[in-house]
């Protein structure tokens, strides 16, 4: 069975600027861009996940290349090839071929999670983007545009993609549910899905698609797939450790982790969550310390050592306020 046919995300990716939600100043400027295809410069896509980015990249490179795109497209994801080797190897191989057949204008290279190369990695894309930029343009995707290198960011159109709104979500949803007959008790169960998935609208299909497994979407499928359990279980882990608990905090993260395979990275987007809605007396001191610690993950750190260093550190912040 194809995949578009199992995952909804992909059965219902938007196939032209026209499809793609929200977004409407990017799909103004990208429509004046295609008028002149040829003088299309590098474009650098920043927004939060679930925003449209990789989708307006792809239908970028269906307009422009026609139905042969998929021949004449290098799609990369930085974040698992993201070293100096792949950008000198696999991306300056492809980008130096020069392409004569009629109607290919260039070729493309698609870099989702551009901000997660390394910094020699990006150093090494400047050069090919400058010596190929006859014949290839870049599209480079990144949530966060200060984790690309400036001459990076100078030699790209960029493109702030914002994360879409309630109403925007809820519609995209209310669509599908139509169209594969869903069962549901009203448009409660769609705030729901945004309250969980807070704009991401690829996290919202995938929630949706989960929760409708039976066949009914209701508000108690809707928290089970959501994780609104796991959130509620990290925040007692927070709430623990704000009070001093370390020992309670840390064998509740062990759990969570070990026994119901939550993700570390998820681990600290709950926690952050959980802080918002609990008094800290020293909040700043609190978010500068989920900060470090999701900045030490990101670097590969080993998780469950970084996760309980955490939990210590925030059962200290008692100690101080006393």
């Amino acid at each position: 069975m194809p995949l578009e046919d199992l995952m909804w995300v992909e059965k219902y990716r938007p196939a032209s600027l026209t499809e793609l939600v929200d977004q409407e100043m990017i799909k103004q400027r990208l429509r004046a861009l295609l008028q002149k295809k040829q003088q299309l410069p590098h474009l650098l896509f920043a927004g939060p996940p679930g925003s449209g980015k990789t989708t307006t990249a792809v239908i970028l490179a269906k307009e422009i290349l026609g139905e042969q795109w998929r021949d004449y497209t290098l799609s990369l994801n930085a974040s698992d090839e993201r070293g100096i080797d792949v950008v000198r190897e696999r991306v300056k191989t492809f980008a130096r071929y020069a392409d004569r057949r009629e109607g290919i204008p260039y070729r493309l290279v698609i870099l989702d999670e551009s901000d997660e190369m390394t910094s020699d990695g990006q150093t090494a894309l400047r050069r090919i983007m400058e010596e190929n930029s006859e014949h290839t343009r870049f599209i480079l995707i990144c949530n966060y545009s200060s984790g690309i290198i400036e001459p990076l960011q100078s030699r790209c159109a960029i493109f702030r993609f914002q994360r879409l709104d309630e109403a925007s979500v809820t519609d995209h949803l209310k669509v599908i549910a139509k169209k594969e007959k869903l069962k549901h008790p009203g448009d409660s169960v769609f705030a729901a899905i945004y309250e969980a998935t807070q704009g991401d609208l690829r996290q919202a299909i995938n929630l949706l698609q989960a929760a409708a497994a039976s066949g009914e979407v209701t508000a108690d499928a809707v928290k089970s797939v959501s994780g609104a359990a796991a959130k509620a279980r990290v925040a007692e882990v927070i709430a623990a450790a704000l009070e001093g608990n370390f020992e309670a905090a840390r064998t509740k993260m062990l759990e969570l982790t070990r026994v119901y395979g939550v993700p570390e990275r998820d681990f600290l987007k709950y926690a952050n969550e959980a802080l918002s809605s609990q008094k800290v007396a020293d909040m700043a001191g609190a978010v500068s310390i989920l900060a470090e610690y999701d900045y030490r993950l990101v670097q590969g750190s080993q998780p469950e050592l970084q996760l309980t260093a955490m939990l210590a550190q925030l059962s200290a912040l008692k100690g101080k306020g006393d």
